[in-house]
């Protein structure tokens, strides 16, 4: 049985396994391998520690855990980009242990992100996805995200790969 709850700072190094084993499986093929080669889980959760000290509480990050411990996350909080002041929230990351894709532990974060966001009084979900990622856009639309026909490139290990953002009304 998934449980979902507020990250803690004991939560740090399980979290950044999560994320760049995510990473290097989700990415595989689609951001140059050097760059997913020179991912570290301990820099990662050294990162993560820095911003867990310093956070001012926009952010919300959220796990999900079983009887074996953390095997997903979720960030969200207010969106970054040009309309920020609009009461956009963004889902910045979403990532599980990727041997346990298609259990329902990511719709059960999903599902708790969207709930939270409204409860914060968000009206709308933004995210920004690689567009050559197919598994997670399929995700995403299922969770009732569209395309809203903005994109950006982002550059990894000097290649530029194209974003696409994703969007959700929550009223």
């Amino acid at each position: 049985m998934v449980h979902i709850r507020g990250m803690t700072g004991a939560d740090i190094d399980a979290v950044a396994a999560v994320r760049v084993r995510g990473w290097q499986s989700a990415y595989a093929g689609i951001v140059p391998q050097p760059y997913l080669d020179a991912m570290s889980a301990e820099e990662d959760a050294a990162r993560r520690r820095e911003y867990f000290a310093r956070s001012d509480g926009r952010a919300e990050n959220l796990v999900a855990v079983d009887g074996t411990g953390v095997i997903g996350w979720a960030s969200h909080g207010p969106y970054r980009g040009e309309d920020a002041r609009t009461g956009n929230g963004e889902l910045y990351a979403i990532y599980v242990r990727p041997e346990l894709i298609g259990t329902g532990a990511g719709r059960a974060l999903m599902d708790a992100v969207l709930e939270r966001a409204a409860e914060r009084g968000f009206t709308r979900l933004r995210l920004w996805v690689l567009e050559k990622n197919a598994r997670a856009r399929r995700f995403y639309e299922r969770a009732g995200f569209t395309p809203d026909g903005v994109e950006q490139d982002e550059d990894y290990y000097g290649t530029a790969l194209a974003e696409v953002r994703y969007v959700r009304d929550l009223t």
